[in-house]
């Protein structure tokens, strides 16, 4: 089954509701928030965890994770600045049947602070046998 890479900027909270989903799956979306939108390049996730999340967080993550290209292709690209600033909108009503079409665990890949980057992260999961 072909997957494809996609990246998720968050917050330290919702970074510890994946955790407590054990890596497999994002949180439910508030009710002001209609849409998940996972992006479709690190750099752009780089920059809005670094930029966005923590200037008003403290601090920002990056997660990368594997979903079912076939189930991808009902959602279109959108570019929402620049041509690397390309996410996929998924409609809150979706994001349980998304989560399903995850394939291997959500892992961490960069971590920022007030205090500058964290390379490595503190926690980083790796499944070679996905």
């Amino acid at each position: 089954m072909k997957t494809i890479t996609l990246y998720r900027p968050v917050g330290a909270k919702e970074l510890a509701l994946i955790e407590s989903s054990d890596w497999s799956e994002f949180p439910p979306r508030l009710p002001e928030q209609p849409i998940f939108y996972p992006v479709t390049n690190e750099e752009y996730a780089v920059q809005i965890a670094r930029d966005w999340n923590v200037p008003a967080d403290g601090s920002g993550f990056v997660t990368r994770f594997e979903v079912e290209a076939e189930y991808l292709n009902r959602f279109p690209k959108k570019v929402v600045g620049a041509k690397e600033h390309e996410e996929l909108w998924i409609p809150a009503e979706e994001l349980t049947e998304f989560n399903s079409r995850i394939r291997g665990r959500i892992e961490v890949i960069h971590s920022f602070t007030t205090e500058g980057p964290n390379h490595p992260p503190q926690t980083r999961f790796t499944d070679d046998t996905v």
